[in-house]
């Protein structure tokens, strides 16, 4: 264990953040923390590394070991290039190199015990050097902020001009070189495009330490964790498994709670009527039975209704009028901010009904051509061409399509003049404006709070094509689930673009991929395009996505087997299932008693008692022996 939270409690005023919540942390163990905005995560973390004081409980780092934090906002000020910041994370690294090298100088001067001893001295710096990976470190530098997107031209850039954005995965950088025994990551994703999310997924999880990470990246945290800590409602609760094995597990748990619940409040109120009816018949016998339901009664321990789901923003899309079957047409579009051009000579078409997703590095051009199609800049050449009855909704990432100056009052009531005062209010309160709330101006509001007044807007527009540049930027995972829903149940067409990759699984029916200056078009899913990303790259753009030193398998046609190659292959093949199913019910039945360890360890009568511990440690380190041989085992025959 590297880190253990025991009753920890934390309030501001009456607003209660945590209270008594306990959670443990393993060596390479890799967790999540999950809630909603403002449910406490950022301030848990911070608890942890000692920038604010818990109000109770305790926070344990066990002796010796390091702990790496990296918050969601930078103010990085140093005055060095990007490639001199990161490389001052390995200072102790260089400081090590200039000593040996010092020492190498002396050694042809000294003789006796002199040198003896500088030898000595040197064996020991070379050794600590080697084992630094001191060699290396300049090649590790430089694979983490390519890693994390930065171009070799941008090295020599001056950290004090970057944006926030760029600041935070320069820090990112610092800490990954670094190598503490724990790294906690707030929102580590953001600012991140989809080839860097994937570099840091990989990163992670070869990473030798352990992880704790707050994400609203859903696809990320499926990949990465394998334990879930979720903050609700002042309660801290822990779930093993990644987020859909979470999110699975917290549904059924929510089902069970609700039907406890109704099952006792029709128990209750069967109780209620008998004490009636027994207090009618007016009899002294009746009368102290129904006394002793009553004691029976106020005796019961109420059990509190679960939340409801998605009960916060009230969102539905529905487009006033059928547009055409050809809502968009798109022919040798291009554009470029020289040097640099973005696309050039792209054609597509976009049909009615169709969830399309735009997808690409940052900086392809991707919101550039959402910003052309609404006509907010020109293209360089080319046309596109809007169907019959086509009518845009346009949500904008910087939100240019809201005005700073007015309310939000203000706002709705400006661009839809027919709504009564009653109407917008009741539009504003399903999404979290009440009261004073809707006289707020627009630009005092977050990140988040503009996202949901453009998300009113864009129900009010009844548009039947909608255009979206980033829709789950600012958004917690229950804000984006709804608008996950909203989408799938919207019957007109969508043009999205977005880095959020759970967020494209669930909503697209196709994928254009911006790369290499042009379209490459996958007719599926995220989950497909990853399936297809190297086939069809290679087709449209004559570059292969795959490393060039990995070949390709070679054609079936071209690998003709005899028969009776055949059927041992088959054999071969039927025992290496059987093997590997065995074999994941093995690894299941000890992680689940892994669980239950945990699950244990955290417990009063358990943690109190030292034997009992000490049993559940050897266990679980038997466990965790046996898992590292299933699991290569599992590589194996997977």
């Amino acid at each position: 264990m590297i880190l253990a939270c025991h009753d920890v409690s934390k309030a501001f005023g009456e607003h209660v953040i945590i209270q008594n919540g306990s959670f443990h942390i393993e060596d390479h163990e890799k967790a999540a923390l999950v809630g909603i905005n403002g449910a406490g995560k950022s301030t848990l973390l911070k608890m942890i590394v000692g920038d604010l004081t818990a109000d109770g409980g305790t926070i344990t780092l066990t002796k010796g070991k390091t702990l790496g934090y990296l918050s969601q906002h930078q103010e990085l000020v140093s005055g060095n290039t990007i490639y001199e910041e990161v490389r001052s994370a390995k200072a102790d690294v260089i400081a090590m190199e200039a000593r040996i090298r010092e020492i190498e100088k002396e050694l042809k001067d000294l003789t006796g015990d002199e040198l003896e001893s500088r030898l000595n001295t040197y064996h020991n710096l070379t050794s600590a050097f080697e084992l630094a990976d001191g060699y290396s470190y300049e090649s590790e530098i430089v694979g983490v902020l390519k890693g994390l997107g930065f171009a070799e031209d941008e090295f020599d850039k001056p950290v004090d001009t970057l944006s926030g954005g760029q600041k935070t995965r320069v820090s990112l950088s610092k800490l990954l070189l670094t190598r503490p025994d724990i790294l906690l990551l707030d929102e580590p994703t953001n600012h991140l495009d989809l080839n860097s999310i994937a570099w840091l997924e990989t990163y992670l999880l070869n990473y030798f330490g352990a992880v704790l990470i707050v994400s609203h990246d859903r696809y990320f945290l499926n990949k990465v964790v394998t334990k879930v800590i979720e903050v609700e409602m002042g309660k801290l609760s822990v779930f093993q498994g990644n987020y859909s094995a979470y999110a699975e597990k917290k549904e059924m748990l929510r089902e069970a709670r609700l039907k406890e619940y109704l099952n006792q409040q029709r128990e209750i109120k069967h109780q209620e009527a008998v004490i009636e009816k027994l207090r009618s018949f007016n009899r002294e016998k009746s009368i102290k039975r129904a006394e002793s339901r009553e004691k029976m009664l106020d005796r019961i321990q109420p059990v509190e209704k679960p939340l409801e789901l998605h009960t916060d923003i009230h969102l539905k899309l529905e487009p006033s009028v059928v547009s055409g079957n050809d809502v968009l047409s798109v022919e040798h579009l291009s554009k470029a901010f020289p040097p640099h051009t973005l696309f050039q000579d792209i054609s597509f078409e976009i049909h009615r009904g169709e969830h399309v997703a735009i997808i690409g590095d940052n900086g392809t051009g991707k919101t550039t051509l959402l910003k052309i199609l609404n006509q907010v800049i020109p293209a360089d050449s080319g046309t596109f061409t809007l169907g019959s009855k086509v009518k845009i909704g346009y949500y904008d990432q910087e939100h240019h399509v809201l005005h700073m100056d007015k309310t939000i009052f203000d706002e709705i009531s400006d661009d839809y003049p027919t709504l009564t005062n009653t109407q917008i209010r009741k539009t504003l309160a399903a999404f979290l404006f009440t009261g004073d709330e809707v006289f707020q101006q627009i630009s005092s509001l977050s990140g988040g709070e503009r996202g949901r007044v453009s998300l009113a807007k864009l129900m009010l527009s009844e548009a039947n094509f909608l255009i979206l540049d980033e829709p789950t930027n600012h958004l917690d995972i229950t804000s984006k689930e709804i608008l996950e829903k909203a989408l799938n149940d919207y019957t007109g067409t969508v043009l999205y673009v977005s880095h959020d990759r759970y967020f494209i699984n669930r909503t697209a029916t196709r994928i254009l991929e911006l790369t290499e200056q042009t379209f490459v078009n996958y007719i599926g899913n995220y989950d497909y395009y990853l399936e297809k990303k190297d086939e069809l790259t290679q087709a449209y753009t004559g570059v292969s996505s795959a490393p060039s030193d990995v070949c390709a398998p070679e054609p079936e046609s071209q690998a003709k087997l005899s028969w009776q190659e055949q059927k041992e292959a088959q054999a071969k093949e039927r025992k290496r299932q059987n093997e590997l199913k065995k074999t994941e019910e093995r690894i299941t039945e000890l992680e689940e008693r892994d669980g239950e360890i945990d699950e244990l360890m955290v417990q009063e009568e358990i943690y109190t008692n030292s034997v009992k511990c000490q049993e559940l440690a050897l266990e679980k380190s038997k466990i965790a022996e046996e898992l590292e041989e299933l699991y290569a085992r599992w590589e194996e025959l997977a």
